[in-house]
């Protein structure tokens, strides 16, 4: 069996935003947006990223990426850590690593013909001369489904769907290798979801392209996903194939999480299942040992006082204490 090729590599990565508190300035306060996160993409996959709004997810996204400074930790991509690197090394690599922000109508510049909005990556990064840029131009537009004679338009002549097309587009215009997907579909109606998320899949099996695929919405990242991790309060609680994390997900989160998901059968709509109580942490102040202890019915002392690692499990990684308890 061949071993998977490591595109990208998170290390202990951390985000933590400085907030006032009180009347003391002297006293330091974090919201610890992402808490010493690890994991693993290897090349040609899409791992989903899972979680409820404010978990961290985008944050973690941008800083990835460095369109936000990290507080610490590394990111290597292809064995080297973005995050050390200078600002002309760092404007070099960024033509391998891309994003698709979740609103298409915020992400163009409204007073831009479509033609050079995709093309401004490729001004930026220098690439051949005129003929060739338009050259690449109308490829790319090809590659969407759009036509030649959208290029003449301006954003707010479009669908949201062919909004995202053309966000698209400009994103797979310096040939990535990495691109995030932070919520692409979620602004849109549920009709061209399926529509963007067959080409996002029809462009990774033609360019071989690698996903961060970001979500709130489960279903969606069970479509598209080969792995997840599933994300609370800045921390990572799972990571696992996507098949066996929804047949039988290990850490209590993921379990509520899946368990949300809405049932086509109307007899599922009578099962009993197990709901949240306790308070909500505070991402100002979260609770010491696991942060989902709070809400977690199967909370044990050790859970109050020790943070979980995430660590192997039944073929996956799980951060709680009683994980092998609840896959018996």
């Amino acid at each position: 069996m061949m071993e998977k090729e490591v595109l990208l590599e998170v290390k202990n990565l951390k985000k933590w935003f400085p907030i006032k508190r009180g009347l003391s300035f002297s006293e330091k306060r974090y919201i610890k947006a992402v808490d010493d996160v690890s994991f693993t993409v290897y090349k040609g996959e899409t791992l989903g990223l899972v979680g409820e709004s404010g978990c961290g997810k985008s944050t973690l996204a941008r800083t990835i990426l460095r369109l936000i400074e990290p507080t610490g930790g590394q990111v290597l991509y292809r064995g080297e850590d973005f995050l050390q690197k200078g600002k002309r090394e760092v404007k070099e690599m960024r033509s391998n690593l891309q994003i698709v922000f979740q609103d298409p109508y915020g992400s163009l510049h409204p007073k831009m013909r479509v033609g050079k909005i995709i093309e401004a990556p490729l001004v930026i990064s220098k690439y051949g001369d005129k003929e060739m840029r338009k050259e690449r131009v109308n490829e790319l537009v090809e590659m969407v489904d759009l036509k030649p004679e959208h290029l003449k338009r301006y954003p707010h002549e479009f669908s949201g769907g062919q909004r995202q097309r053309i966000v698209i587009a400009r994103t797979l215009a310096t040939n990535p290798d990495f691109v995030i997907c932070d919520e692409p579909v979620s602004a849109l109606d549920v009709s061209v979801r399926s529509q963007i998320l067959n080409l996002l899949r029809d462009l990774q099996e033609k360019l071989g392209l690698t996903y961060l695929f970001i979500s709130h919405d489960l279903s969606v990242v069970r479509f598209i996903s080969d792995r997840i991790c599933v994300m609370f309060l800045g921390r990572l609680c799972e990571i696992g194939r996507t098949a066996e994390v929804y047949s039988a997900p290990l850490h209590p989160y993921t379990r509520f999480l899946i368990n949300a998901i809405p049932k086509a059968d109307p007899a599922a709509r009578f099962e009993e299942k197990p709901l949240l109580t306790g308070e909500l942490p505070s991402p100002t102040d979260p609770p010491p040992g696991c942060r989902f202890h709070t809400r977690c019915p199967y909370a044990t002392e050790c859970c109050r006082r020790e943070v979980p690692q995430l660590r192997p499990v039944a073929g996956r990684l799980v951060a709680c204490h009683r994980a092998e308890e609840l896959h018996r």
